[in-house]
C-alpha cells in the first residue's frame, strides 16, 4: 500500500494557513477501502478569505502587471517543480483514485506538457495589436478576465487542474481552485509546486471541498469567471448560477463518444488502440470511445477479437505492474456502473463479456470490462455516460447510417474514424460533430484545443484558444 501525505492546513492566497473549521476529508482507497490520508475540507469562510486574497492580488498585485512573457518564465518554474514531485504525484494518484501506474504516469506527464506548453503562449498570441478601419484606427488589447473559480473532477486531478489554471495564470488571472474531496492529496501536491515557484502572494488558493462549497464559490461576487470540468448535470447547474451574475464560464463536460470502424480495415490495426479508448482508467474518462460503431456484416468478426482481448486484462491492485484495469474511483461509481448494466440487460442488448466483479477481488470497487452487442442507439446504455469500463457495440448497414448514430447524441466531445481509405476517414472525420477526432487511432490532445459540441461544454482548453477563454478584448479608439 502506498503511504500519502496527509495535510492540517489549505492552501490560500499563495500560503498554508489554518482551516475555518474541524471539517476533514477522509482520504478512502479505492483498493483497500481503507482510510489513506486526512486533508482539511475547505468551508465558506476559507473561500471567502480565498476570494479576498485572489481579488487584492488582480485588483491591486503585480501579476497581471507583468508582461506576459514574465508571467511565462515563472509558469515554466511552475512546470520543473511539477517534474520534482511527478512520482509522489503519481503515486498519490494511484492511491487516491485507483489509476494504474502507466494511466497514472500518462496523466502526469499530460500536466507536464500543459505547462510546457501554457509558458510560451505569449510568444504565439498578440496581447496587443494594432486594428484600422475605413474612418478610423486603433488598439486592440486582451485583458486577463479577473479572479477564476476552478472547480475539477477526481479522475484527473493534477492534470485537469494544470489544463485549467495555467492558461488562467498565462492570460493574467487569479485563480481559486477546488478539487473533488475523493482526490485531494495530488492537488495538494501541486500546490507545493505553485509555492516553490515564487507565484506572488494571492494568485493562487486551494481548497478542498464538496458540491455545497463549490456551488458557494461559483455564486461568490468576487469571482469574475467559472472553469469546471464535471459532469454535464452539475454543469448545467453552474451555467445556471453564472447566468444570474452574467459570469463568464467555460465548461468540460461529459461524452458518449463514437469509434467508427468504416470499411474493411484489419483489426489487428484497430484494437490495439480502441480498446484503452473504451475502457482505460476503467472508463472514467470523458472523451472515452464507448460506442464502437461497426458494419453489420462485421460485428462477429469484431466481437471475436474483443472478447478475448478485454477477458486476457488484469483487473486488481493497481500498484502491479501488469494491472490494466483499476478499482472505480468510490462505491457510489461502482453501483452507477452496475445499475446501467442491469438497464442494458433490461433494454435488450447482448451482453457478451464482464457485467460483474471479478472473482477474488473481495475489497475494493472492482467492475470487469464489460462488452455489449447489437445495442441500437436509441438505449439508455448508448446515450448516457456510464463512466465505467462499459463498451456498446453498435452496427450499422451504411457510411451514413453510422455518420447518423454517431451524430445522435447529446455529446460531441471526442471519437475516432478507422478505416482503410484514408480519404473516406477523412470525409467521416470531417461529418462528425465533435471537438477532437482522430483517424486510425486515438487520443486526447491536451496543448491544442481541447472542449466539445451540444451537452459536451462551452469553450476550449489548451493552447491559444483555451488562453483566449480568460482574456477580455478592448478597443482602444484613437482620435
Amino acid at each position: 500500500m502506498i503511504v500519502i501525505k496527509s495535510y492540517r492546513r489549505l492552501f490560500i492566497g499563495g500560503r498554508w494557513v489554518e482551516p475555518s473549521s474541524e471539517h476533514v476529508i477522509d482520504v478512502v482507497s479505492p483498493s483497500t477501502e481503507e482510510v489513506l490520508a486526512t486533508v482539511p475540507e475547505a468551508r465558506e469562510a476559507d473561500v471567502d478569505a480565498a476570494v479576498a486574497a485572489a481579488r487584492k492580488a488582480f485588483d491591486e498585485g503585480p501579476w497581471p502587471r507583468m508582461s506576459p512573457a514574465e508571467r511565462g518564465a515563472i509558469l515554466a518554474r511552475v512546470g520543473k517543480e511539477v517534474e520534482k514531485r511527478f512520482d509522489e504525484m503519481a503515486a498519490a494518484f494511484t492511491a487516491e483514485i485507483g489509476a494504474p501506474t502507466a494511466v497514472s504516469t500518462a496523466f502526469h506527464q499530460n500536466a507536464l506538457k500543459m505547462w510546457d506548453d501554457v509558458s510560451t503562449l505569449h510568444e504565439r498570441f498578440a496581447f496587443e495589436e494594432e486594428r484600422t478601419w475605413a474612418d478610423g484606427n486603433g488598439r486592440l488589447v486582451h485583458e486577463p478576465v479577473g479572479v477564476v473559480a476552478t472547480i475539477i473532477p477526481w479522475n484527473g486531478p493534477v492534470a485537469t487542474a494544470s489544463l485549467k489554471i495555467g492558461p488562467a495564470l498565462a492570460a493574467g488571472c487569479t485563480v481559486v481552485l477546488k478539487p473533488a474531496p475523493e482526490g485531494p492529496v495530488s492537488v495538494m501536491l501541486l500546490a507545493e509546486a505553485l509555492e516553490a515557484a515564487g507565484l506572488p502572494e494571492g494568485v493562487v488558493s486551494v481548497l478542498p471541498a464538496g458540491r455545497e462549497v463549490g456551488e458557494y464559490l461559483v455564486r461568490h461576487p468576487g469571482v469574475d469567471k467559472v472553469a469546471f470540468t464535471g459532469s454535464t448535470a452539475a454543469g448545467k447547474r453552474i451555467m445556471s448560477l453564472c447566468g444570474e451574475r452574467v459570469t463568464r464560464v467555460t465548461l468540460e463536460l461529459g461524452g458518449k463518444s463514437a469509434g467508427i470502424i468504416a470499411d474493411d480495415i484489419p483489426l489487428d490495426q484497430v484494437l490495439p488502440t480502441l480498446l484503452f479508448a473504451g475502457i482505460g482508467h476503467s472508463g472514467q474518462v470523458c472523451a472515452a470511445l464507448t460506442r464502437i460503431l461497426v458494419p453489420r456484416e462485421r460485428q462477429q468478426e469484431l466481437l471475436d477479437a474483443m472478447v478475448p482481448a478485454l477477458e486476457a486484462l488484469k483487473v486488481g491492485d493497481p500498484l502491479q505492474p501488469d494491472t490494466v484495469l483499476g478499482p472505480l474511483a468510490a462505491e457510489r461509481q461502482r453501483e452507477r456502473v452496475e445499475n446501467y448494466i442491469r438497464i442494458g440487460l433490461d433494454e435488450g442488448a447482448r451482453l457478451v463479456t464482464g457485467g460483474g466483479r471479478p472473482e477474488g477481488l473481495d475489497r475494493g470497487f472492482y467492475v470487469q470490462p464489460t462488452l455489449f452487442a447489437d445495442v441500437s442507439n436509441d438505449m439508455r446504455i448508448a446515450r448516457e455516460e456510464i463512466f465505467g469500463p462499459v463498451v456498446c457495440v453498435i452496427p450499422f448497414d451504411s457510411i451514413d447510417e453510422a455518420v447518423d448514430i454517431a451524430n445522435d447524441s447529446d455529446y460531441g466531445l471526442s471519437g475516432a474514424v478507422y478505416a482503410r481509405d484514408a480519404a473516406l476517414a477523412e470525409q467521416i472525420a470531417r461529418r462528425i460533430r465533435t471537438g477532437q477526432i482522430s483517424i486510425n487511432s486515438w487520443g486526447m490532445c491536451v496543448v491544442q484545443p481541447f472542449g466539445g459540441y451540444k451537452q459536451s461544454g462551452l469553450g476550449r482548453e489548451g493552447n491559444v484558444e483555451g488562453l483566449s477563454a480568460y482574456l477580455e478584448t478592448k478597443l482602444i479608439q484613437y482620435a
